[in-house]
């Protein structure tokens, strides 16, 4: 199966720190699927590293109030495409991201306090009919022990 994988989690330093959040647990999969990292705020332009966003509403906004919304848009467009492209019926993202988050992200306040909700990119997944996987979620999806 082919299984698009936000890229901070298979050790690719495209987070808004620019540090890479490798997760073993998801590398674990490769031995039976073809892992495709992706990092939608790239694709939507953004540089890295960058000064963090939070999601507020349905906009997002970096920490100093600048709206970086478009390039959220146009990062979950992309990642739509290549999940098409390459026939993924499962994508797993990192947890409470504005644009990866499936199920939790930052409350907009940057206090480091999370709520219900998904990151841009995310939603525009699920809309399309594509599960998302959040990647402390990995182990029970996937059975492993």
């Amino acid at each position: 199966m082919n299984i698009l994988v936000s890229g901070c989690l298979m050790g690719l330093s495209c987070r808004y720190d620019g540090k890479p959040k490798k997760n073993d647990t998801v590398l674990s999969l490769m031995k039976e699927h073809n892992l495709i990292p992706v990092c939608p705020e790239q694709l939507g332009g953004l540089m890295t590293p960058r000064e963090p966003a939070e999601r507020k509403g349905e906009g997002v906004f970096t920490k100093s109030g600048m709206d970086v919304t478009e390039a959220y848009l146009k990062g979950a467009d992309e990642m739509l495409k290549l999940a098409k492209l390459y026939d993924c019926k499962v994508v797993i993202m990192k947890e409470n991201s504005p644009s990866c988050g499936a199920g939790k992200i930052y409350d907009g306040t940057f206090t480091g306090k999370v709520t219900d909700g998904n990151g841009v990119a995310t939603e525009t997944l699920m809309e399309h009919g594509i599960m998302v996987i959040a990647e402390s979620k990995v182990r029970d999806y996937f059975q492993l022990v």
